[in-house]
């Protein structure tokens, strides 16, 4: 069942679909932004409602009947499970996330059908961030992929599962835009382009939603966090935000745009202050800019304790004054803390929160619980043959391979060391990810289980059968040494042919509250790949990572590097596919590695300042670069190799000129010279040369993958329309001006590729 329903859902919105789409103009994207129909019994239910009962539609709560995996802190408002069965029956709860399956799902939903006063079903979340009990790569490592229509399939894999184990809304996708790889929630999103951003964001919704949100493998998505949390000072989490307006609508806001524009139905506020306005209090955000402006129609979640923590930022006196004010910026709905059912019946009574702005959230809760099927049938995701049969099939299992080998980014490979022949060789497998069912699934995993992913020995000794000649060695760490570890895993290098060096971060270095302040590789297996190289063997570095890495020493200078991020389930399978050349890498960088930690943070679409340094080649005394580097990546933005020979030549204009209202294309002749088939991800960037508002020095418009068999050519061609050229202006309103653009086909953000110019004509 499940792949002809992925294909048949992927076959509606494309990798090119979905980018032609988000190439319309800002204004008529969000035209396309999901409408909530309120049905008639709506309303007339709302006023048989008490003041508490509407507050308890406002009001979700950890589920006090939980897995094994504790992903927040305790609040210290959650009941015991019976004593959240009794709230339920009081009309005291929406709903409860992160709960533990149909079991639990079918109790508490038939006290509120049975049991409770007015028979309103409850509504079932998740943090569904990259899989349920099938684990996907985490989501920076599907962005790698650069396939989104690969990303939708995915996250109806995630909706397959997980609305069979009774859950009606995912807390997923996180679309903020990172660019400080200190930031621990990188991990998450999509990287640090705002087109890539949009694209996935869109892409994960639709797969998540499906063609119905009353379907029974279908979730509601909610676009997370709103706004600008990835832009938190210092890479710290939950810090300060201080950015221009133009940045957030330039930058910050997109994404957001593409997921309601796709039809994300719920927001979930972030915990950063805007400017001295923490989100959960700022009603130019939630009301002016999502509602007034975007049209938005569906509901804001806090984040966990958001409301509450309003007090700690300096904003609220007290519990009392944070519910007023969440609740009057336009946080419909408090996660965790229990302030909406504490305080606002008050706040109404004593006429500081208008009636109308209750019975208004109350009435969008409601509407969408309608819009998910749950009035009709409130137990239609729940039944506990369906969760059984649906976990973790072939075919969920076979997609997370497919993502996985895909996610994989091949940085480096002198000699052509990659790759590996079958048999004939003794491998040595050291590091601390060498083997094991651990730090496999990655952070921000609920659901999923270690113990049954694949390992990366397991997964070699599949590839190799019983020609593996393997030695695995821990050598250290992951943030401490082994004793004897280093003697040993020299010991083993010596005696091998080539070495796996299975090295990085493990699931607690990435994710929330797992900002770092120095993003390399921890000091202990540093060490270890000094040593294994000092053997002078042949190393090939295989990183485990939620986040772009600067490399130093050892590392950086294997001959041989791979970007395995945390791939989830088939692991060990998927790197294997790569290391034994059963598949060529595609991936690409959805974010830049710097040359050194101290340059976060980094992004490509930089500005180019007053003084650029003409070249890495040569730094320049005052001009923008640190006393010893350039001021660039040392493996940029959409880089990635193939096992081919990948050359751009040809780049042809159909014109010299864009007219205002018409459109130029451009081809490039990308020729495969190798002697293996390889897939590239064929780049287009743009340069605004002159404009009203300084641009960047490049910026990412439209990529293509394509597959060229040795010594094939294909000829690629990108269309760009004035809408694409766009920027925000000094009136904070889209707009693009006449005048010269540079143009690039290239295989990443900083390759010359080949190059041209064009002129937009009023």
């Amino acid at each position: 069942m499940l792949d002809t329903r992925i294909s048949r859902r992927a076959a509606l919105m494309g990798a090119g679909a979905i980018a032609a789409w988000l190439h319309s103009p800002a204004h008529a994207l969000l035209s396309q932004a999901a409408t909530v129909e309120v049905p008639p019994f709506i309303d007339a239910l709302i006023a048989k409602m008490t003041l508490a009962e509407k507050a308890g539609q406002l009001s979700l709560m950890a589920s006090a009947w939980g897995g094994s995996t504790v992903i927040n802190p305790a609040s210290g408002s959650n009941a015991n499970f019976e004593q959240q069965v009794e709230e339920v029956r009081k009309g005291m709860l929406t709903g409860v996330f992160n709960g533990s399956g149909t079991h639990m799902c079918r109790i508490m939903q038939t006290a509120a059908m049975k049991e409770s006063r007015l028979k309103i079903p409850l509504i079932f979340a998740a943090d569904i961030i990259h899989g349920h009990r099938t684990i996907f790569p985490v989501p920076v490592g599907e962005a790698a992929s650069f396939d989104p229509a690969l990303a939708e399939r995915t996250a109806a894999a995630a909706s397959y599962e997980a609305a069979a184990a009774g859950i009606d809304w995912t807390f997923a996708p996180m679309v903020d835009v990172a660019r400080d790889q200190r930031w621990g929630r990188t991990m998450e999103g999509a990287g640090e382009d705002v087109h890539l951003g949009n694209l996935f964001a869109a892409a994960r919704v639709k797969g998540f939603q499906g063609a119905s949100l009353k379907a029974i493998d279908t979730m509601m998505a909610c676009a997370k966090h709103f706004a600008a949390y990835g832009a938190a000072e210092a890479g710290l989490d939950y810090n300060t935000v201080d950015v221009s307006e133009r940045t957030l609508r330039e930058v910050y806001f997109p994404p957001f745009q593409a997921a309601f524009g796709a039809g994300a139905l719920s927001a979930m506020s972030s915990f950063n202050e805007i400017s001295g306005i923490p989100s959960n209090g700022n009603e130019w955000l939630m009301r002016t800019v999502l509602r007034d402006e975007w049209k938005y129609q569906g509901f804001v979640v806090s984040d966990y304790t958001g409301d509450m923590e309003m007090i700690d930022h300096g904003f609220a006196a007290d519990a009392r004054e944070a519910t007023k004010i969440a609740f009057m910026a336009g946080v419909d709905m408090s996660m965790t803390s229990g302030f909406y059912r504490d305080h606002l019946p008050d706040l109404v009574e004593k006429g500081e929160v208008p009636m109308a702005r209750v019975d208004e959230s109350v009435r969008k809760v409601l509407a969408i619980k309608a819009k998910l099927g749950l009035f009709e049938d409130p137990f239609r995701r729940i039944d506990e043959k369906r969760e059984a049969a649906r976990s973790r099939t072939k075919a969920t299992l076979a997609l997370s391979r497919e993502m996985a080998k895909k996610s994989i980014v091949l940085l480096k490979n002198e000699g052509d060391v990659l790759p590996l022949r079958k048999g004939g060789q003794k491998i040595a497998i050291i590091g601390p990810f060498a083997a094991g069912q651990h730090d496999l699934n990655g952070p921000w995993c609920v659901y999923g289980d270690n113990k049954l992913a694949i390992d990366l020995e397991t997964g070699v000794r599949n590839a190799l059968g019983k020609n593996a000649q393997i030695t695995v060695v821990e050598g250290s760490q992951v943030e401490a040494p082994l004793p004897g570890g280093i003697e040993a895993a020299v010991a083993a290098a010596r005696n091998a042919d080539v070495v796996l060096l299975a090295i990085g971060e493990s699931e607690r270095m990435s994710g929330e509250a797992q900002s770092r302040t120095s993003i390399t590789v921890p000091a202990p297996q540093q060490a270890l790949a000094e040593a294994v190289a000092a053997t002078g063997k042949p190393v090939i570095v295989v990183l485990k990572n939620g986040r772009a890495l600067a490399l130093e020493g050892a590392v950086k200078n294997a001959p041989a590097i791979l970007v395995t991020w945390f791939l989830g389930s088939e692991s060990g399978n998927a790197i294997a596919d790569v290391l034994f050349g059963d598949y060529s890498p595609s991936g690409r960088l959805p974010m830049s590695f710097p040359r050194e930690p101290g340059q976060q943070p980094f992004y490509y679409s930089h500005k180019p300042t007053g003084r650029p340094n003409p070249s890495d080649e040569k730094l320049e005394e005052y001009k923008t670069h640190y006393r010893s580097i350039p001021n660039s990546a040392l493996y940029p933005f959409g880089h990635g190799l193939t096992y081919g020979k990948i050359d751009y030549a040809n780049l042809t204009p159909d014109k010299g000129t864009l007219a205002w209202d018409g459109e130029i294309a451009f081809t490039a002749t990308i020729t495969n010279r190798g002697t293996r088939a390889a897939e590239e991800v064929v780049q287009l960037y743009i340069r605004d040369r002159a404009a009203s508002i300084t641009r960047p020095v490049r910026e990412l418009k439209a990529f293509r993958k394509i597959a060229l068999a040795p010594g094939a050519s294909e000829t690629v061609r990108f269309v760009l329309k004035r809408a694409q050229l766009e920027f925000i202006g000094r009136d904070l309103k889209p707009t693009v001006e006449p005048g010269l653009f540079d143009v690039w086909i290239a295989p990443s953000a900083q390759a010359q590729g080949v190059h041209s110019t064009f002129t937009l004509t009023a």
